[in-house]
């Protein structure tokens, strides 16, 4: 499960319909109404909030939209709680690991989607999030002295 910190603009074909399906699990999972993944890092930032079912229907509503920009007919009914209030903090260091693992993703998955994306030097996080100071979370798989691999240029 990846619910990425990034702007869902940034997001491949594959990677939007992705985040829109572990978005929907991880809701499900914030209601109850699951037994597995449960115990999911990426769920660590939801749980800490004071409304955690209004933050991920805040998340799932802004991947909605992106999606309703591209042409794509995402089921907006899917999303149980959807206040917009609520704002999560996001270190800078894990937007950056999350732009890294986004780059070398999309670099094989879709090329030109890649040529587009590595033009930028600082990318928006999802519109849930404030970015504030810090490094990697605690809750990352990668955290632990990982890093994705930098894309290399293409020539």
């Amino acid at each position: 499960m990846r619910l990425w910190s990034l702007h869902p603009k940034y997001l491949d074909r594959k990677g939007l319909t992705a985040v829109w399906r572990e978005g929907l699990l991880a809701q499900k999972v914030l209601r109850g109404l699951t037994r597995g993944y449960r115990r999911h890092p990426q769920l660590v930032r939801f749980r800490a909030c004071r409304r955690p079912l209004q933050a991920i229907g805040a998340y799932l509503k802004e991947v909605c939209a992106e999606a309703e920009r591209r042409g794509y007919s995402f089921n907006r009914r899917k999303i149980c709680a959807a206040r917009s209030a609520v704002r999560l903090p996001l270190k800078r260091g894990q937007l950056s690991f999350e732009w890294r693992h986004l780059l070398a993703k999309v670099r094989t998955r879709d090329p030109a989607k890649y040529r587009e994306l590595r033009k930028r030097t600082r990318p928006a996080p999802h519109p849930l999030f404030r970015v504030v100071p810090g490094g990697i979370e605690d809750w990352e798989r990668g955290a632990a002295g990982k890093r994705p691999r930098q894309p290399r240029r293409a020539s």
